[in-house]
């Protein structure tokens, strides 16, 4: 072959090597997604309060380095920056829990790519107010009858319709504005107690056998909330009423994903556990897509 043919061909290889090497490249950036930057925001179902292993570097917020946040970021290998704490309000959204633990939103840019939170359930104290005042009435009625109904009738759900429903859109509101090209899941929270009451769960669980369905009217009325502020905010609700049925506080250990009030495996009774945490997490990843 000629020297100049020879060289022709060889400069047409090269070209072609080097457009099969790019594309190669290509394809790899296109297949390999970006890795997510993740914050965790939210209360103590967020936290994982109670679950071991213990976030060391904030000891005041009782955080998990097991809680839902974690596991999703482990399976996707998002880039997790958790400021999850125990005890958290939709105003410690926007101002200071506790002396050196800064707003929640302080974790948002315009860099994040995903934001979770379960928020609320603390707004008007409607957890541990129900959960006291049912239980309180439970012991003294022997279980019997619905005490607790008798006496808050629709309190609890008054203050979730008039406070935490308007707070839970204000405090999406401010996720969006911080977190503009975020996608926001706001998760429900899992069932605490059966539909109907069990008589055998009332040493763990010390709620009158009509205070049952009471107590999870009330939850069901502030999943509600969070549904409808997630709605009208534009973020995603992640629904946990179906997954959770048969998983609650009178459960089995194995099967239960909240701890019970009086002997539990927990040390923050009526709050998920690392099973709990784990199929949150699953669940939310089922939600969103995310793998």
């Amino acid at each position: 072959m000629p020297k100049h043919a020879l060289r022709r061909v060889m400069a047409a290889t090269t070209v072609a090597v080097g457009a099969l090497a790019l594309g190669l490249t290509d394809a790899t950036a296109q297949a390999t997604p970006a890795t997510l930057d993740y914050v965790a925001l939210g209360d103590s179902y967020s936290a994982g309060s109670g679950v071991l292993p213990i976030d060391l570097t904030n000891l005041i917020c009782l955080r998990s380095t097991a809680n839902y946040p974690h596991v999703i970021a482990d399976a996707t290998g998002a880039r997790l920056k958790d400021v999850t704490c125990g005890a958290a309000r939709t105003a410690d959204f926007a101002q200071a829990q506790y002396p050196g633990v800064a707003p929640q939103l302080d974790a948002l840019s315009t860099g994040t790519d995903l934001v979770t939170l379960t928020i609320g359930g603390n707004d008007n104290n409607t957890f541990i107010n129900a959960i006291t005042a049912c239980g309180t009435a439970g012991v003294l009625s022997g279980g019997q009858g619905s005490p607790c109904k008798d006496k808050y009738g629709t309190s609890f759900e008054d203050e979730i319709e008039a406070n935490t429903y308007p707070a839970l859109k204000a405090a999406l509101r401010d996720v969006g504005a911080r977190a503009p090209h975020a996608r926001v899941a706001a998760l429900g929270y899992p069932w605490i107690t059966p539909a109907t009451a069990d008589p055998s769960c009332f040493l763990r669980l010390p709620v009158a056998a009509g205070d049952v369905p009471y107590l999870r009217d009330i939850q069901a009325h502030l999943n509600d909330a969070v549904r409808r502020a997630a709605e009208e905010t534009g973020a995603t609700y992640v629904d946990f009423s179906g997954v959770s049925d048969g998983h609650d506080a009178c459960e089995a250990p194995g099967t239960r994903w909240i701890e019970p009030l009086l002997f539990g495996s927990n040390v923050v009774p009526v709050h998920p556990n690392a099973l709990g945490e784990r199929r949150m997490a699953e669940h939310t990843m089922s939600v969103l897509g995310l793998s």
